[in-house]
């Protein structure tokens, strides 16, 4: 059941709290959310910098670091679903969340069936073990190797297409491999199990970071992005508007800056500002 955010201010009103009547009156009306007074999201904590758990067990990351700025504008409290990436469309369908906040990439044909903010612009890369020992610099020489992807993302799409394409040419096949996380991909990496790993370029770079792994190839097919994702028209509206506040004041900015992310402005399709994309009927 979706709730409108007029039940918090009649709530406060109820009790006498005046000035948070106030503050509550200057939020969006009537937003279509499934928990009065909530912006519940789902996330897929499992790929660092944008979104993970930390030692402490805390959820960290730029993604969350955006949805709680965005929850704070709607006067509404941030709260996630940590769940497969696999899930997260159908469950945004079923109404157990009110918005998908997992970096899910842009596809015109995802825009056909639920309305979608890009916030960022993606790359992707390809990680090996560490030094690079196959050689890897590019897809072609993934050919006849094993490769692996999380399930159901983009980068599988991505990376099947390639392979085909490939094989088409007379090249080796690659073994595509798929797994429920990233978390599991890189373990899998880690023990030998595969040769490579395809995931987004600033994944690569953390897991870089760590020590443990190279990036072998980078900046593959820049221009994608990451993109917030609805089933509610007024919800998405009220998103963007926020993001386009925090562009206006630097918030926006400053947190791309701090995690190294590429800004929306360097989308071909980029309208100048954020809004949502929905071809639907």
């Amino acid at each position: 059941m979706r709730h409108s955010s007029k039940l918090i201010v009649a709530a406060f009103a109820a009790i006498g709290l005046t000035s948070t009547v106030a503050l509550a009156q200057d939020c969006p009306a009537d937003l279509p959310v499934i928990e009065a007074g909530v912006l519940t999201m789902s996330i897929n904590a499992t790929i660092p910098p944008k979104q993970f758990i930390d030692e402490s067990g805390k959820l960290r990351g730029l993604h969350v670091d955006l949805g709680n700025e965005v929850a704070k504008r709607l006067c509404l409290e941030p709260k996630y679903q940590n769940v497969d990436f696999a899930v997260q469309i159908p469950g945004l369908d079923a109404d157990r969340w009110d918005m998908i906040n997992t970096g899910l990439y842009f596809t015109d044909k995802r825009a056909g069936f639920m309305q979608l903010v890009p916030f960022s612009v993606n790359a992707l890369a390809l990680i090996s073990a560490d030094g690079n020992p196959k050689g890897i610099g590019g897809p072609e020489d993934l050919a006849g190797k094993v490769v692996g992807v999380e399930i159901a993302g983009f980068e599988e799409k991505k990376i099947r297409e390639i392979n085909d394409a490939q094989m088409a040419k007379g090249l080796a096949s690659m073994d595509i491999r798929v797994f429920n996380t990233y978390g599991e991909t890189f373990l899998a990496l880690g023990g030998g199990q595969i040769d490579a790993v395809f995931a987004g370029d600033a994944i690569g770079s953390y897991y870089q970071q760590q020590g443990k792994f190279t990036k072998a190839a980078t900046g593959l097919f820049p221009g994608t992005p990451g993109a917030f994702a609805f089933d509610e028209p007024k919800l998405a509206q009220a998103v963007a508007d926020a993001m386009n506040a925090m562009q206006a004041d630097g918030t926006y900015d400053r947190m791309m800056d701090a995690y190294g992310t590429t800004k929306m402005d360097a989308w071909e399709r980029w309208p100048g500002k954020f809004t949502y994309f929905y071809t639907g009927k």
